[in-house]
C-alpha cells in the first residue's frame, strides 16, 4: 500500500474509533414535568401546579439524584420562621427498577410570610441501581412538616418521568427496559444515564469519551503525517 493510501485509511480508522466510542456513551433523558399537586393540609385541601425537575449525577456505585421545585407549592396562614419548614418526598421509580426513592433537604433558609407559596428547597438522596437497564424516576409525594403539622401533597395528573438513565447494576444483573423521556432541561439526574439531562452523569460520560474519540483521532492523524514526511525524506 502507497504512503498516501496508508495515511488516507489511519486517519478512517482514527475517525471511526472516536464515533464509535460517542456511539457507545451511556444515555441520560430528563425533562421538566408539570406536576399538578393536591395538598392535605391543617386548614384544609388545597392544590398548586409546580414544574419538577429531577437531575442525576454518578457518585460512586450509585447517583446523587438532586429534586427541584420551580414554583412554590401549599401555604401557611401564619408565618413560618426560619427553620420552622421541613420537606421531603419520595420519587417513583420505573422502568428496569421499581419501588421508591427518598429525597430530603435543609429547613427554609428564611421566614416564609403567611399565605404565600411555600418554596421548596432542592431535596437529593442517593440511588443505587439494583438491575441494569433504563430507569425512569417521577416525582412522588411531597411531605411538610412545620409547626407540628404536617401537609402531604400528592400528584394528581399522573406526571411523566422527569429523568430517566440508563444504569448498570454493581452485580452486572440484567432488568426490563422503559421507556425514556424527552430531551430537555435537567437532571439527569443522571440517572446518568438522570437528566434537566446537562448536568447528569451519563452526559459527563458523553463529553470524557466525545474527547477521547478526538484524541484518537488527533494521534492518527499525526502518525500519519510523520510517516509520509518521512517517506519524503527517504526519496531525497
Amino acid at each position: 500500500m502507497s504512503y498516501p493510501k496508508r495515511t488516507a485509511a489511519l486517519v478512517s480508522a482514527a475517525a471511526l474509533a472516536g464515533s464509535a466510542v460517542l456511539l457507545a456513551a451511556p444515555a441520560a433523558h430528563a425533562d421538566v414535568v408539570d406536576v399538578n399537586y393536591h395538598c392535605k393540609t391543617p386548614i384544609g385541601d388545597k392544590s398548586a401546579v409546580s414544574p419538577i425537575d429531577i437531575k442525576g449525577v454518578k457518585s460512586g456505585s450509585g447517583y446523587k439524584i438532586t429534586m427541584s421545585w420551580q414554583k412554590g407549592v401549599s401555604s401557611s396562614p401564619v408565618e413560618l420562621g426560619k427553620g420552622a419548614m421541613n420537606p421531603s418526598a419520595t420519587i417513583v421509580l420505573g422502568g428496569a427498577d421499581n419501588g421508591t426513592l427518598s429525597v430530603s433537604g435543609p429547613a427554609n433558609q428564611a421566614a416564609i410570610p403567611a399565605n404565600t407559596p411555600i418554596k421548596i428547597n432542592d431535596l437529593s438522596g442517593t440511588y443505587t441501581p439494583k438491575k441494569s437497564g433504563k430507569v425512569t424516576f417521577t416525582a412522588g409525594v411531597l411531605t411538610i412538616k412545620a409547626l407540628g403539622t404536617t401537609t402531604t401533597c400528592t400528584p394528581a395528573n399522573s406526571p411523566k418521568p422527569s429523568l430517566t438513565l440508563d444504569v448498570t447494576a454493581a452485580g452486572g444483573s440484567s432488568g426490563s427496559s422503559g421507556s425514556s423521556g424527552s430531551s430537555g432541561s435537567s437532571s439527569q439526574s443522571s440517572t446518568d444515564s438522570g437528566g434537566r439531562l446537562p448536568k447528569t452523569g451519563p452526559e459527563d460520560s458523553v463529553v470524557a469519551l466525545g474527547t477521547l474519540g478526538g484524541t484518537v483521532l488527533l494521534a492518527g492523524a499525526a502518525g500519519a503525517l510523520w510517516l509520509t514526511r518521512r517517506n519524503q525524506a527517504v526519496r531525497r
